[in-house]
């Protein structure tokens, strides 16, 4: 119901909409020089408000609480916890502000599709982040009528605007011999631990977590293979401090996760060059563990459950070498020269570098992009390629991973001359 006030010289309408976090909320609007204009305005604000949805169930929950409890009852227990803390920031910063005070049940396909395109106007996001928001949006009224919140899906017709195609927008830098060269050369002498992990993930292909993941139990120096088992996972806990590496205190802790697909499981071959890169790099750390002595960083496997899923979980924690700690010892790869384990924040510094002293526009991920693309380049069986990668199909490999480079398309001019007999 619409309610008119007098404030001073004006008049204001007030009407009340959704509980958030079970707080009263309303809406008003003040500046009407007559109580008609205000009555009008309010009457008109108000049935929009309420005509804005089809009602299936008078459900009172506003949109802003069911997405809380999406996040609580759908997202922590089926969904990865980076993707969690992802859908997590759009909730906050995009979709509450603009949907959050609707109720659940009044909100229509047609609302939706002007959020997404005013979100697409006004921000210019690219399209795999709009692509995200959609998502969320998607996911939420779909677990909404799963539960019987609402009779339809409003979300089910909404429609990504369209994006020009650009070819210049393609996020992926395929490395030349001389960019190699001068990444490795730079830190070469300096930052060991992502020297050889620049290294690992040139001559394998893997992933940044799979990188980062690896302990010296997953490579066979001797029959010359690496086998990617996990992932490397950051979480956040409360409280924070400087000593971020000592166990119980950070603020970043890490944990072993699953592979992202069932064929990111994998036992790859490796070449010659980098297995002497890695029992030099073994040896180096051997080496340092009698040099730093009893304040070398030691890691622990600690079986946890997971309050969300009620799942164990394997968190790493740490120690240094003089004191014993009770737990399975994990012998991770790639370290800093006094055993702290960084993670794949191991990559932040070293890439402003990249960036900004050498001029390089790349990412961690375009060793793996530029790994893929020079084995196809050169004549490399795709499947196998596919199966390096860790890829379920030939099809990812060569959509998401394979480039198409200057010598590729000279390659198929030349190929034809070689066959047209003319």
């Amino acid at each position: 119901m619409v309610r008119i006030n007098k404030r001073g010289n004006v008049y204001q309408y007030q009407f009340d909409v959704a509980p958030v976090d079970g707080k009263r909320k309303r809406v008003s609007k003040s500046g009407f020089k007559t109580k008609k204009e205000a009555e009008e305005a309010g009457t008109k604000a108000f049935n929009e408000y309420n005509q804005t949805g089809e009602v299936y169930k008078p459900k009172e929950i506003s949109y802003s609480d069911f997405l809380d409890y999406w996040v609580k009852n759908y997202c922590e227990i089926n969904l990865r916890y980076n993707t969690v803390e992802a859908y997590t920031n759009i909730i906050k910063n995009h979709i509450k502000p603009r949907l959050g005070a609707y109720r659940l049940a009044q909100i229509s396909s047609n609302k939706l599709q002007e959020f997404i395109n005013q979100i697409y106007v006004e921000k210019g996001f690219s399209k795999e982040f709009l692509h995200n928001i959609l998502k969320v949006l998607k996911g939420t009224f779909s677990y909404a009528e799963e539960i019987e919140y609402i009779k339809k899906n409003p979300a089910s017709k909404v429609k990504m605007p369209r994006y020009e195609l650009n070819e210049e927008g393609d996020p992926a830098h395929i490395f030349t011999k001389e960019e190699i060269d001068m990444i490795l050369n730079r830190f070469k002498d300096g930052n060991h631990c992502i020297y050889y992990a620049f290294l690992t993930a040139y001559y394998t292909g893997l992933r940044v977590s799979e990188v980062f993941g690896l302990t010296w139990n997953d490579i066979d120096l001797e029959n010359k293979t690496l086998t990617v088992r996990r992932n490397i996972v950051k979480k956040n806990q409360n409280g924070g401090t400087k000593n971020r590496h000592i166990s119980g205190k950070s603020v970043t802790v890490w944990y072993f996760g699953p592979c992202k697909t069932p064929t990111s499981y994998r036992t790859i071959d490796i070449g010659d060059t980098l297995v002497k890169i890695l029992k030099d790099y073994k040896d180096e750390q051997e080496q340092n563990k009698i040099d730093y002595g009893e304040t070398y960083m030691k890691h622990y496997k600690k079986e946890v459950l997971n309050p969300h899923t009620n799942k164990i979980e394997t968190k790493i924690v740490n120690a240094y070498a003089e004191i014993d700690v009770a737990l399975p010892e994990v012998n991770l790869v790639f370290l800093k020269d006094n055993g702290v384990f960084e993670g794949t924040d191991t990559c932040k510094y070293p890439f402003k570098v990249i960036h900004y002293e050498l001029g390089i526009d790349c990412r961690f991920h375009d060793f793996r992009d530029t790994h893929a693309t020079k084995l196809i380049e050169n004549g490399a069986d795709i499947k196998a390629v596919s199966e390096r990668l860790g890829h379920s199909s030939i099809k990812t490999t060569y959509d998401i991973y394979v480039k198409v480079t200057p010598k590729m398309k000279t390659d198929v001019v030349e190929r034809f001359e070689s066959i047209a007999n003319f």
